[in-house]
């Protein structure tokens, strides 16, 4: 069996796999400050809630885009799980050429999603991920990564307007009732939703302009679901993307 841990800033994703197929996956909060120790006792608490053991994982893979866990995580594996844990980054085949100024600055996170996305797609093809940021990344006809859009997550938006706006308060992030809000909430939430929504059409159509109008675009992240169901240009929404990215890369590095 294959574990998969996606590492972000706020949301820790792990997966298993069994003959390439995902058996499971659980989220928790990302903490920094995490050792190896108290990673696998997180770790096996909730691999437990559904029957699976440390013995029935034979190999593992992480990305991270929180630096200092990715060895922390890379030493869990190797003092329980007894074996070593591949970290995505330099050196370790994705089967993407990057094209970018300096391919070392892509987002762990985001060149497996790209990866994923390409090997669902083809090229060309867009990843929008909303989550801690809100990251859009981009494949070309060729199938090379050659770089992306990034922008303030939505949850980080409605914390700074309602940290600076002293009658605003914090509004919990739920689908608007109407466009036009009848409250001071529902004009947060209008505001906040059908604004990330027309922002990312609007990209996607400049893309579409740039790269073909069969360019593909899959969304993924915790928030897409809000945001998603009111834009017109995203044709699929997959929250396991990650983990599948991860599969693929784990399986280009295996001999033979």
């Amino acid at each position: 069996m294959l574990l998969v841990v996606d590492v972000g800033n706020t949301q820790t994703h792990l997966g298993t796999f069994r003959d390439g197929s995902l058996h499971e996956h659980w989220r928790f909060a990302t903490v920094r400050e995490s050792t190896a120790d108290e990673l696998g006792a997180a770790l096996r608490a909730l691999l437990g809630l559904r029957g699976v053991t440390f013995d029935l994982l034979d190999a593992s893979i992480v990305s991270s885009t929180v630096p200092e866990l990715a060895p922390e995580w890379a030493a869990m594996a190797e003092r329980y799980l007894g074996h070593r844990m591949p970290v995505v980054g330099p050196g370790l085949r994705t089967g993407m050429p990057i094209r970018i100024d300096n391919p070392r600055e892509v987002g762990a996170d985001r060149l497996v999603n790209s990866v994923a996305a390409h090997d669902r797609f083809g090229g060309p093809c867009v990843v929008v991920d909303f989550g801690t940021g809100l990251n859009i990344d981009i494949v070309s006809r060729a199938g090379e990564y050659i770089g992306g859009m990034i922008a303030p997550g939505i949850e980080i938006s409605m914390d700074a307007l309602t940290a600076r706006g002293a009658k605003l308060l914090r509004v919990e992030l739920e689908a608007p009732r109407a466009l036009i809000g009848k409250s001071t909430v529902e004009a947060i939430r209008s505001g906040v939703v059908y604004g990330y929504a027309g922002m990312v059409d609007g990209i996607l159509r400049r893309l579409r302009a740039e790269l073909g109008e069969d360019t593909a675009t899959i969304a993924t992240g915790g928030l897409a679901g809000y945001i998603v169901p009111h834009c017109e240009l995203v044709d699929e929404t997959d929250e396991l993307l990650t983990l599948q990215g991860l599969r693929l890369i784990w399986e280009r590095n295996q001999p033979g």
